[in-house]
């Protein structure tokens, strides 16, 4: 992909990776929508880099089609979607069966109602890039959060799909999968007055560096640029995913053991 000279949309947009990659993406050229659901957030990244904002639940088809058609008026068909935004959820099991249809409709339905939006056309014309923002908890799992865990393995297995399916069409698919990054949703998890919430956070904090979302953007954008597919801001994950398949049993237990030091 191309990126001088595309029209991306970025959900989650208003803070943290979403804002990060949005102003990547103008820097390296695009016209970039700034897609959040809180409107002074996303008209902040907006003015930030002379994009346009949009205020929108980019869960639902009707918010997906309005960020679509915001991008179409300002500047033309979308070349670039990155699914970004996510929330954290509720701890352990979640209680709450609304709450767990509101982290999937986040966190993965947003990234298959997208996917239904952009690719008839993106087949048609023969490229388009989908970037989906999941996490190492997609590869790996997230003490504490079983709604989390879910979602982003299901996000990373939604990805996979894509690539696989619409690879050889012209199609490019990237799938992010981060530790820790310096957010408001993982400062969010560090200062939770739930304990359950904190040891989510204090594991993914203590599990390797807290990275700038800058860096999480400048990696993602090599991702579209390059045309592939796992981006891991984290190197060590992979080495992770690897012990993880070799020796499942063993790694698990050594994941009980990392639990009991977050107390």
């Amino acid at each position: 992909m191309n990126i001088d000279g595309s029209v991306a949309v970025v959900t989650g947009a208003g803070s943290g990776i979403g804002r990060a990659v949005a102003a990547a993406l103008a820097a390296a050229g695009a016209a970039v929508v700034v897609g959040d659901i809180d409107a002074a957030s996303a008209a902040k990244t907006a003015a930030m880099i002379d994009g346009v904002s949009a205020v929108s639940d980019a869960s639902s088809t009707e918010g997906i089609a309005a960020l679509l058609d915001t991008a179409r008026r300002a500047f033309g068909p979308v070349d670039i979607y990155v699914a970004n935004a996510g929330i954290t959820g509720e701890p352990g099991l979640g209680d709450d069966e609304a709450a767990w249809d509101r982290i999937i409709d986040i966190n993965l339905r947003a990234h298959i109602r997208a996917a239904k939006a952009v690719l008839p056309e993106w087949v048609e014309r023969g490229r388009g890039h989908f970037v989906a923002v999941a996490s190492a908890a997609g590869l790996l799992t997230q003490i504490g959060a079983a709604p989390y865990s879910v979602t982003k393995h299901a996000a990373v297995g939604f990805a996979e799909w894509l690539a696989i399916t619409y690879g050889d069409r012209g199609i490019g698919v990237s799938c992010v999968c981060p530790m820790g990054v310096d957010t408001p949703l993982l400062r969010g998890m560090s200062d939770s007055p739930d304990e359950e919430i904190r040891v989510a956070g204090a594991a993914v904090s203590s599990a390797g560096a807290v990275l700038d979302p800058d860096t999480v953007a400048a990696l993602t954008i090599q991702a579209i640029a390059d045309g592939s597919f796992l981006v891991l801001p984290h190197p060590e994950v992979l080495t992770m995913y690897r012990q993880k398949g070799s020796d499942y049993e063993r790694w698990i237990a050594g994941m009980r053991r990392f639990k009991r030091t977050l107390g």
